[in-house]
């Protein structure tokens, strides 16, 4: 298991109850593995989630940035990508920042967690933004990305998740 600098959310001390509510708005299911047991469809392996059909897999010590990465890329991908979904969500430079940008929003959905800490999870596992964290990127940067989920339907003008699949044929 990989040792971070602060305390990454996991999924065993997360609201389970909150984010199963929040996956199933996306028809989304949480399929739980055991303790220490290999993750199907992690891309990256270890402890981090995996993505099969419409199923969210973790473990107990998946980190809950992980988890909602995962859903988000669910939610972003198109019909047809949907429906071969084993493992890698593929998607382009834009629907990654789009991913990104949707699971600080579907942070607040999770009670206990929200957008602050997702951030702080964010930079702690190591993802790279140009200006140097995920709150200034969030925050400075990231209006692509914006455009992105609101051209797909998946926020509202005022930023807020429609809690809607794209739709969209790419």
């Amino acid at each position: 298991m990989t040792t971070y600098a602060t305390a990454i959310s996991r999924f065993s001390s997360s609201d389970s109850d909150s984010l199963e509510r929040l996956l199933s708005r996306y028809g989304m299911t949480i399929r739980l593995m055991p303790s220490g047991a290999p993750i199907p469809g992690s891309f990256w392996g270890d402890e981090e989630a995996g993505l099969i059909a419409n199923k969210l897999i973790l473990r107990p010590d998946t980190p809950l940035h992980s988890a909602l990465h995962e859903t988000c890329h669910y939610i972003c991908m198109d019909e047809n990508r949907r429906q071969g979904l084993n493992t890698d969500a593929g998607g382009n430079y834009d629907e990654e920042s789009a991913v990104c940008y949707l699971q600080i929003l579907l942070a607040d959905e999770v009670a206990g967690f929200g957008r602050r800490k997702m951030m702080d999870d964010m930079d702690d596992w190591g993802y790279t933004f140009r200006l140097g964290s995920a709150q200034a990127w969030f925050e400075q940067d990231a209006e692509d990305a914006f455009d992105w989920l609101l051209r797909n339907g998946l926020i509202t003008r005022q930023g807020r998740p429609t809690f809607q699949l794209n739709s969209k044929s790419k």
